[in-house]
């Protein structure tokens, strides 16, 4: 994969205001402020969205509130920001170059955030360093101090809604604190990172990167190299075409239909797989627990499969070919292809199917295993 920060040698940024209906913005306040990057930017009050256009390689920072992520025309990211909540007028948004990158964050003026869509008795804590960047670099931390993010209770009530248009062929990052991305038909480099927000994309062209605290990722007809990276919660996907695809789930049910790549890494602590319609020469499953269920669509060069604990079933094409080798702490073996067994232990079988051509390794402390056909 290509390094994530490329140098910039120049930025451009511009805000413009975008007029909303009249009765919108009766009696509403002005003020002039100016980021680091010395752009005006005129502020109305919490119903105002302003229009920020990004160039080069692009980042957002927003601590709470709804992402959506479009195809845009021109060379540059596009924003338009649009503050909510009582106090979304409290709100700044500042511009100026971040590790690299053209970034935009959203300042928000306390470290006790309500945002009711969160939920009641919800909570969501989180680092965020002093220029309001998160979940990056390598020495925010240590200058950094920590949000609390509720669903109700006391605090600024101000969150911000941001609709971003990408360029084709364009570069962005997306962090959230909590709310919700979603991502659809862009054309382009794209990471997006939460703390505890869903997160769904479809008809995505180029590298996907996907990074959640917590909530459930949903990627449809997407083209391109493919990470997820989730800490708790139920994964997706449908209509892949990926050059290289790798998964990273604590917890949570992990799903895919119609999943094609050159190389196919997923690891799981624990948590159901159920793959159906899977086309990869290069596969490699690791559950800590929970059962594996693998539908290939077409013969393997390397199937790897280790779970702790759990019942592992392949399906394949009848004219599979393999060398097979199976251990099994405690379970049993079943296989609808005729296997010319090579060696056989107490816990473990080898032995060839059709022209032997692939590899078949699968690996259980405890639970069945099975060879069916499709």
């Amino acid at each position: 994969m290509p390094p994530r920060h490329t140098r910039l040698t120049g930025l451009l940024v511009t805000a413009v205001l975008v007029s909303l209906p009249a009765a919108a913005c009766t009696a509403a306040e002005r003020t002039t402020t100016s980021g680091a990057d010395g752009v005006a930017v005129t502020q109305q009050d919490a119903r105002q969205e302003t229009r920020y256009t990004l160039s080069g390689y692009a980042a957002v920072y927003n601590l709470a509130g709804e992402v959506r992520i479009e195809a845009g025309s021109g060379s540059s990211v596009v924003v338009d920001v649009t503050r909510r909540g009582d106090d979304g007028a409290k709100l700044r948004v500042e511009t100026g170059e971040r590790r690299d990158r053209n970034a935009l964050r959203v300042i928000y003026p306390s470290d006790d955030i309500v945002y009711a869509p969160l939920g009641r008795n919800s909570q969501t804590e989180m680092h965020v360093a002093d220029d309001g960047t998160f979940g990056d670099g390598d020495n925010w931390r240590s200058h950094s101090r920590r949000v609390r993010i509720t669903g109700d209770g006391s605090g600024t009530d101000a969150s911000a809604d941001l609709l971003i248009r990408v360029p084709a062929g364009g570069r962005l990052d997306v962090h959230l604190g909590v709310g919700k991305v979603t991502a659809r038909n862009v054309d382009g480099r794209l990471l997006i990172d939460v703390a505890s927000a869903d997160v769904e994309t479809s008809g995505t062209r180029g590298s996907l990167d996907l990074d959640t605290g917590s909530g459930t990722v949903s990627v449809t007809d997407a083209r391109g190299d493919i990470m997820i990276d989730t800490g708790s919660g139920d994964a997706t996907l449908s209509r892949i075409d990926a050059g290289r695809f790798s998964l990273d789930a604590g917890s949570g049910t992990f799903r895919a239909t119609g999943l094609a790549a050159q190389s196919l890494e997923l690891d799981t602590g624990s948590g159901d797989m159920e793959l159906a319609g899977v086309t990869s020469p290069s596969i490699t499953l690791d559950s800590g627990s929970g059962s594996v269920d693998l539908e290939l669509a077409a013969d393997v060069e390397r199937l790897s499969i280790d779970a702790g604990s759990g019942d592992i079933t392949v399906r394949a094409p009848s004219g599979l070919g393999a060398r097979v080798e199976i251990e099994t702490g405690s379970g049993e073996f079943e296989s609808d292809f005729e296997l010319a067994i090579t060696r056989r232990g107490d816990d473990t079988i080898s032995g060839t199917i059709g022209d032997g051509q692939g590899t078949i390794s699968v690996e259980t402390g405890s639970g069945d295993v099975r060879l069916m056909k499709r």
